[in-house]
C-alpha cells in the first residue's frame, strides 16, 4: 500500500513539472533546412540561453512594460562535447554589431535584413530571430534553446539557498536595486538578479564587465548544484525543479521534465575545471565606442571549433587585464589536424583559415604570361615559412565573390567561418572562468 501511495505521488509531483514547461516551437520562424548551418558533430550539443528582459507578469516590478520592447540582455550559447568530458558557455555581447538576418515579426510580417546591435535580434523577432542570427554569424547548429525571465532566475537562486560570491568593493546600483558591501557573501534571489543585472554603475559601466560578473556568478551556481545534496536530496530537488520549469520556455526537444532530466545528468557528469565560462572574442567597435565587434580570425577559430566539436577546455582564467579589469578568457589554436582529403577545389583563395588563424595566402595564377597553365609553386604563410599550395580555381565575380563572405559560408556570415580541410578543423584550446574556481579567485 505504502508503495502504490508512494509511486501515485511521484506520478503526481512528475505530471506537475513537467506541465510547468512552457513549450515554443520555433521551427517555421527560424526557416527552411536548407538554410541553416549542417550538423556537424551529431552527438555533441549546442543550446542557446537567452534571459529575457520581458517586463510583464511577475517581473512588472523591474520596470514598466511601456519602457520599451522586450530584448534579451544575457545570451550564452552552451556547447556540451559529444564525450560529455567538457563544456563551455561562450557570452554574445548584447551590444555587439552583427548582420540580424530577414525575421518573422510576432504580427507575421517579414523584418529587411540590416546591421545593428545583437540584442535588436531579439526585439525583432524574439528567440527565433535571436537564433537565426547566431546561426548566420557563427555557421554553427543550434539544438536546443531555453528562455528565462527574471522571476525564474530568482526563484532558481532561491531554491538552491543563496549563492556565494566574492566582491572586492561595495557594489551599489539603484536601477538593479543592489547594495552590497565587499568581501565574500551569500547573495539569495533578489540580490542575486540585481548582481547580474547591473551595469551603469559599476565597474566601468560596460556590459563586458556585467558578463564577467554573470560568468563568475553562473560557474558559483553549477559548482553548488553539482557539489552539494542538490541533487540527491529529493525535496530540495523537487525546488529546484519546480522553479526551474516553472521559469523557462523551451522547444519541443527540452519540454518534458525527463529531457531536462537527461541535460542536467549530463553537464553533472563534466569535472568542474572542464565546465568554462567565456565571452566571445570582441574588440571596441571602430565606429561607435559604445558598440563592439569580433576579433578576428580568433572569433571564427572559437566558432568553427564549437560546429566541429573541437574545443578543448584549458587552464582557468585569473587575474586581471591591461585596463584592470576581469578576464574574459582566451581562444588558441592548439594543434592543426591533419587534412584526410586535399582541400576543395571550389574554396576561394584568400578565405580558408590556416592552423595559426590566419588567411592562406592565394596561390600563383593558374596561367601564365604566356598563357600556358602555371605550375603551383611554394607560398609563404604568416610566420615565413615557406609551403605548397594545391592549385584552386580562382574566385568568380558577383556576389558570391564578396570577399567578406567566406568559401562554404553564407552571404551575412562572419568572415573566416568556412569548413576547414579534412573532416576537422584543428583544435581549439578555450581559457574562462570554471566552475571548479574559488567563488573569490580573480
Amino acid at each position: 500500500m505504502c508503495l502504490v501511495a508512494g509511486s501515485v505521488v511521484v506520478y503526481v509531483l512528475y505530471r506537475k513539472l513537467d506541465g510547468n514547461i512552457t513549450t515554443q516551437d520555433l521551427t517555421q520562424q527560424i526557416g527552411p533546412e536548407q538554410e541553416r548551418p549542417k550538423i556537424e558533430a551529431h552527438d555533441a550539443v549546442n543550446i542557446v540561453m537567452m534571459g529575457s528582459d520581458d517586463r510583464s507578469g511577475q517581473n512588472k516590478q523591474y520596470g514598466d512594460i511601456g519602457e520599451g520592447t522586450q530584448r534579451s540582455d544575457t545570451t550564452i550559447l552552451l556547447h556540451l562535447a559529444a564525450d560529455r568530458k567538457s563544456s563551455v558557455a561562450v557570452s554574445i555581447p548584447r551590444d555587439l554589431m552583427v548582420d540580424i538576418p530577414s525575421c518573422t515579426r510576432d504580427d507575421g510580417s517579414k523584418s529587411r535584413p540590416y546591421r545593428d546591435q545583437f540584442n535588436h535580434a531579439f526585439e525583432v523577432g524574439g528567440a527565433a530571430c535571436t537564433i537565426k542570427t547566431i546561426e548566420q554569424m557563427t555557421q554553427v547548429r543550434v539544438d536546443h534553446h531555453i528562455v528565462i525571465d527574471f522571476s525564474g532566475f530568482k526563484q532558481m537562486v532561491d531554491a538552491v539557498d543563496g549563492v556565494e560570491v566574492c566582491l572586492s568593493e561595495p557594489m551599489r546600483d539603484v536601477a538593479a536595486k543592489i547594495d552590497l558591501p565587499a568581501g565574500q557573501q551569500k547573495l539569495d534571489g533578489e540580490q542575486a538578479l540585481g548582481f547580474v543585472r547591473a551595469r551603469k554603475n559599476v565597474d566601468d559601466g560596460s556590459d563586458t564587465q556585467r558578463m564577467t560578473r554573470q560568468q563568475r556568478f553562473l560557474a558559483a551556481l553549477v559548482k553548488k548544484v553539482k557539489v552539494g545534496d542538490m541533487l540527491t536530496q529529493p525535496w530540495k530537488l523537487y525546488n529546484l525543479l519546480d522553479a526551474g520549469t516553472r521559469s523557462i520556455t523551451a522547444d519541443p526537444g527540452l519540454n518534458t521534465l525527463g529531457e531536462l532530466m537527461d541535460l542536467a545528468d549530463s553537464i553533472k557528469g563534466i569535472p568542474n575545471d572542464k565546465v568554462a565560462f567565456l565571452t566571445v572574442p570582441r574588440q571596441q567597435y571602430r565606429l561607435d565606442r559604445n558598440r563592439d565587434e569580433l576579433v578576428q580570425p580568433k572569433a571564427n577559430m572559437l566558432f568553427e571549433a564549437i560546429r566541429y566539436d573541437r574545443v578543448a577546455v584549458g587552464a582557468a582564467v585569473s587575474g586581471r587585464d591591461e585596463n584592470g579589469f576581469e578576464n574574459n578568457g582566451d581562444v588558441r589554436i592548439e594543434q592543426a589536424a591533419v587534412p584526410t582529403t586535399a582541400p576543395s577545389t571550389s574554396a576561394t583563395p584568400g578565405r580558408t583559415l590556416d592552423a595559426n588563424g590566419e588567411r592562406v595566402p592565394s596561390p600563383p595564377s593558374t596561367e601564365s604570361d604566356s598563357g600556358e597553365p602555371a605550375t603551383a609553386g611554394p607560398t609563404t604563410t604568416s610566420s615565413g615559412a615557406p609551403q605548397t599550395s594545391p592549385a584552386t580555381s580562382p574566385a568568380t565575380t558577383g556576389p558570391s565573390a564578396d570577399p567578406t563572405v567566406p568559401a562554404g559560408a553564407s552571404p551575412g556570415a562572419s568572415p573566416g567561418a568556412t569548413a576547414p580541410a579534412g573532416d576537422k578543423g584543428p583544435l581549439v584550446t578555450v581559457s574562462g572562468r570554471t566552475a571548479g574556481q574559488d567563488v573569490c579567485t580573480t
